[in-house]
């Protein structure tokens, strides 16, 4: 499965996976005062800033899924929902975490929604560890929204 650089024009699609993806897995999960600020316009304007470290499966204009890195953290990491199953978000895990080891991350870490049970079994099942529960302090247009998430880590050292 090829692994790509996200192009500018994608943007829409992969603001579509994110919104539809985050309403499927948080939605019922976390606060619904923070449902309210994760619209499909504030994924756009996050994707736009964020284009650079994005990568996503699928042919062009049309993705399958994307991961987004930012410092040692797999900051994001969406599928649609056609795809899931399919290996693309294993593509997508493996391509982030050769990404770090080589930018020098020895030990990576993600947040997982607490309750996001899915999710937490993928990361698992990929060899990533729950370190335990942090506040995160999530960006939202007016500033950061505080959440308690779990936390993973992987040890990428070879």
């Amino acid at each position: 499965m090829h692994v790509r650089e996200a192009q500018i024009s994608e943007i829409g699609p992969l603001a579509t996976i994110w919104y539809d993806g985050w309403q499927d897995a948080h939605a019922r999960i976390l606060p619904v005062e923070l449902a309210h600020l994760r619209t499909r316009e504030s994924f756009k304007e996050r994707l736009r800033v964020a284009l650079p470290s994005v990568r996503v499966v699928g042919p062009a204009n049309l993705p399958l899924g994307f991961c987004m890195l930012r410092g040692a953290e797999l900051y994001q990491l969406y599928v649609s929902s056609q795809a899931r199953g399919s290996g693309v978000a294993a593509a997508l895990i493996v391509d982030a975490e050769a990404r770090l080891s080589n930018s020098g991350v020895h030990t990576a870490w993600l947040a997982c929604a607490i309750g996001n049970e899915r999710a937490a079994r993928f990361y698992e099942k990929c060899g990533w560890h729950r370190a335990g529960t942090v506040i995160e302090h999530l960006e939202v247009a007016n500033g950061t929204f505080p959440l308690e998430v779990w936390r993973y880590e992987k040890c990428l050292s070879r």
